[in-house]
């Protein structure tokens, strides 16, 4: 991997960070972004600002690594964020935008500066961090569900529309992985109090659940896998996630009772106190 170049997007923490720690320790020439861009830290790679909702940031981003280090290999589409856990409807049309902004049209903006300098080249491979949610549904967490399946549909399509031209586009599906992410999640904007309950209920058992979450390590050195395989899937799980979508094929019905069952959500809620939510 001596020399090639990737650029990683959403590297200050989390998934991001191991996956540019990881790629730098097999040799890539690594450029991390973040919103804030260089962070006190002792890292292996050079963070850049980028925000990935902004059409100006974007060509600057991929100007700049383009100036310094003349090519662009890998493209690592990872920054998003999501809504706390809630039900739908208390998140605005205007909330459910900005995560579609940025989960979904921020790998459209940073897909479209880099395919055609990978075009030129005649190679090149984007990998984009989508979710076992992007093939599973989550309760409760609606909108961030629905970014991660459309960025499945895109990039099964546009992996079509490049492989000729030399360039790969890969899905990487991580489960619940231990990482910052929920400190990052908005508050929902257009709360209701008949969900008050359920929403204190959903989140004490998420915080449950990513105790018991992967690494994001685990989730760098898939996308090492994936960055570095001769002939690369479409699809990379990662952890228990991939036997969640095989029964999901074979036994949608067990994985639907699965869902309710983990997330306890036929069991009755306590009457609403009437305290604001």
């Amino acid at each position: 991997m001596m020399n090639k170049v990737a650029l990683v997007t959403g590297a200050s923490s989390g998934i991001g960070e191991a996956t540019a720690a990881r790629l730098s320790a097999a040799g890539y020439v690594v450029f991390g972004t973040s919103r804030r861009g260089a962070a006190v830290g002792n890292r292996a790679f050079e963070m850049l600002a980028l925000d990935v909702t902004s059409d100006a940031s974007v060509q600057a981003v991929v100007s700049e690594v383009l100036r310094r280090a003349g090519r662009i290999d890998l493209l690592v589409n990872n920054a998003g964020f999501g809504v706390g856990l809630a039900g739908d409807e208390e998140s605005s049309v205007a909330q459910a935008q900005s995560i579609f902004d940025t989960n979904f049209f921020g790998t459209v903006r940073m897909t479209r500066a880099v395919v055609p300098h990978m075009r030129r080249q005649a190679a090149g491979r984007i990998l984009n961090i989508g979710s076992g949610l992007g093939l599973v549904p989550m309760p409760y967490m609606a909108i961030y569900s629905a970014s991660k399946h459309a960025l499945e549909g895109y990039s099964e399509s546009l992996d079509h529309e490049l492989r000729t031209r030399g360039v790969r586009v890969v899905v990487i599906e991580p489960g619940v992985t231990k990482t910052p992410f929920d400190a990052n999640l908005l508050e929902p904007d257009s709360k209701i109090e008949e969900y008050r309950a359920t929403r204190a209920a959903l989140n004490k058992r998420y915080q449950e659940v990513v105790a018991a979450g992967d690494a994001p390590e685990a989730v760098a050195e898939v996308v090492l896998k994936a960055a570095s395989a001769a002939r690369p899937k479409l699809r990379y799980p990662v952890g228990r996630i991939a036997t969640v979508q095989l029964l999901r094929r074979i036994a949608p019905g067990l994985v639907d009772a699965g869902i309710r069952r983990d997330l306890r959500l036929d069991v009755p809620i306590a009457a609403s106190s009437g305290a604001a939510p």
